[in-house]
């Protein structure tokens, strides 16, 4: 089982979140101010950004094997167009593994995408 925080389609009530059902929602939660988000056309990128960084706001679930390999078909690790690792996140989840998928094309020019999306 892997905690992994969800920031965007994934969300609850959004277009994705049905790939989630039958896992464990943990709580919604908030990264520490080191990321941001860009809007890739309908669907937001993270990626670490240390220097201007935002508290993202998104959710946390525990999900089992299955779940996560589709979740990485689903954001194109293969392809090189996210990658998971571990995300830094505030309290209650500061001292818990959780991992989280980072976009890994360029954001120069991408429309900022705040703090919360959707």
């Amino acid at each position: 089982m892997t905690r992994v925080f969800v920031y965007g389609s994934l969300k609850r009530g959004l277009s994705n979140d049905h790939y989630l059902r039958g896992q464990r929602f943990l709580g919604r939660a908030r990264t520490r101010p080191r990321y941001r988000l860009f809007d890739w056309g309908g669907y937001p990128g993270l990626v670490e950004r240390a220097g201007d960084g935002l508290a993202i706001h998104g959710e946390v679930y525990l999900i089992d094997d299955a779940c996560l390999a589709e979740l990485d078909r689903l954001e194109d690790i293969d392809r090189g167009l996210y990658r998971r690792d571990r995300i830094e996140l505030a309290e209650p989840f500061d001292e818990q593994v959780v991992e989280a998928y980072f976009f890994e094309r360029p954001v120069g020019g991408l429309p900022d995408g705040g703090d919360d999306w959707g």
